[in-house]
């Protein structure tokens, strides 16, 4: 797809998010907005994965490390045909596959149980790791939130893959500043990102988070360093996309009231036409 395909699918993803948050009476609704741009560009243009064969053993993996945004994920999957559309409006429903974070038994498309932050990257570690030890091609991708990046278990990770020189590793960071009831630099502000990486020996780039033709540059292969691991840190704005949720730490799992619902529609519908 191009960037404005992408746009437009992004564009419906947003929408069909906030509904079924607004119907489930529960998500987190502004780190779905800041990383449903990255989700839909490795979806739709970068990600080697076949809903027909969602095990096959030649596929790419993606591991939503901050699994609390899991019904971005689960909406992206809808839209590639893992799962039927229509299923999201079972979201949060008793016996529902789709949990408020993802799980590989009942899911197809999820490739690990996600949800206590800073395990994702090194389950991710030891999965490229798997595929070099076997001279298989397939790559992994992984998304943490920039105030995950605060857990130790990452940085140890992130010693381990560049050691192992897991040039078939991608580390996206969604750094949107903010993270539940404060802001990054409010807590252990890891920020920059890109010397702390380069130092431990990664490729790292910097992009706007919500430019889907930087987006989609930034996780080709046709960037990198032979031998390294590859870190994107994504600049995006939590709640984007809406006006009143946009870079406001108050919207990490607040629920829109009827109203508020739907101003955030319209303005969703403006910005994806």
């Amino acid at each position: 797809m191009d960037s404005q395909e992408l746009r437009f699918v992004a564009s419906r993803i947003r929408r069909r998010d906030l509904q079924a948050v607004f119907e489930a009476g529960a998500g987190h609704v502004g780190g779905e907005m800041s990383v449903i741009d990255i989700l839909t560009c490795l979806y739709f243009n970068e990600l080697s994965v076949d809903p027909a064969a969602p095990l096959d053993p030649e596929r790419d993996r993606l591991v939503l490390s901050k699994g609390h945004t899991a019904l971005a994920l689960y909406v992206v999957l809808a839209e590639r045909g893992f799962l039927p559309r229509d299923e999201i409006s079972t979201f949060l429903k008793h016996r529902s596959r789709l949990n408020g974070h993802p799980n590989r038994v009942y899911l197809p498309g999820v490739e690990t149980n996600t949800g206590p932050l800073g395990h994702g990257l090194p389950v991710a570690v030891g999965m490229a790791k798997a595929a070099k030890l076997d001279d298989r091609s397939w790559r992994t991708f992984v998304i943490v939130g920039d105030g995950e990046m605060q857990e130790g278990s990452n940085w140890e990770a992130i010693m381990a893959a560049a050691q192992f020189r897991l040039d078939n590793l991608t580390l996206i960071i969604d750094h949107n500043r903010l993270q539940q009831g404060a802001r990054l630099s409010e807590t252990n502000d890891l920020a920059p990102f890109r010397p702390k990486l380069e130092a431990f020996g990664w490729h790292v780039e910097d992009i706007d988070g919500h430019d889907h033709s930087q987006i989609c540059h930034a996780v080709s292969t046709a960037t990198g360093t032979p031998g390294k691991p590859k870190c994107v840190v994504a600049n995006t704005n939590k709640g984007h996309g809406i006006s009143f949720m946009s870079d406001n730490v108050a919207w990490h799992h607040k629920v829109p009231d009827e109203s508020q619902y739907r101003q955030a529609m319209a303005e969703l519908m403006e910005t994806g036409e």
